[in-house]
C-alpha cells in the first residue's frame, strides 16, 4: 500500500508568547489523485507541556466537514524533543468519509489548556508559529496514514 500525499495546512488562533491555551486551527489536504479514508488518517501538533502537576485538556470548539467535534478524537502523547515533551494527536471516526482528491478536511479549532489554566509558553513549541495566521502547510505538524509518517518532519 502507498502512502497518499497528504498535507498539513495550519492557522494559529492565539500569536502570544505564554498564553494561558494554545490555539489553532488544523485542516488536512488531500494533494494526491485518489481519496482516502478520513478515519486513517492522524494528525500530531507538537508542543512542551510547560507545567507540572497539572492535567492537561483538549477542547475542540468546531470541526466543520467532519461533521462535528464529537467526529475527532483528541490523544495526548509523549515526545522526547527540546521543542516538544507532548503532542497532541487528532483522529476521524469513520462517520467523517472520505477526503476527495484536492479536498481538505475542513477546519478543526484545538485549544490546549491546563485543568487550572495555567500560562504555557508556546513561543518554545515545535508546531507553533506566530506568522501563521492564514491557513499555510506546516512542516512541524506532523500526518500519519495507517500510523505511518505521511506529511512533516517529527521534532
Amino acid at each position: 500500500m502507498t502512502t497518499p500525499a497528504l498535507e498539513a495546512q495550519y492557522l494559529v488562533r492565539d500569536t502570544a508568547a505564554t498564553p494561558q491555551q494554545l490555539s489553532f486551527e488544523v485542516r488536512i489536504r488531500n494533494t494526491g489523485d485518489e481519496s482516502v479514508a478520513l478515519s486513517d488518517l492522524t494528525l500530531r501538533y507538537w508542543f512542551t507541556a510547560d507545567v507540572t502537576g497539572a492535567d492537561l485538556v483538549a477542547e475542540c470548539d468546531f470541526a466543520s466537514v467532519t461533521g462535528n467535534c464529537a467526529n475527532v478524537t483528541r490523544t495526548f502523547g509523549e515526545a522526547s524533543a527540546a521543542e516538544a515533551d507532548r503532542y497532541l494527536e487528532l483522529g476521524f471516526l469513520a462517520a467523517t468519509g472520505s477526503l476527495a482528491p484536492g479536498a481538505t478536511s475542513g477546519l478543526v479549532q484545538i485549544r490546549i489548556h491546563t485543568d487550572d489554566y495555567a500560562r504555557m509558553t508556546q513561543a518554545n513549541d515545535y508546531s507553533f508559529d506566530a506568522t501563521m495566521t492564514a491557513w499555510t502547510p506546516s512542516m512541524q505538524i506532523t500526518v500519519y496514514h495507517d500510523g505511518a509518517l505521511a506529511w512533516g518532519t517529527e521534532p
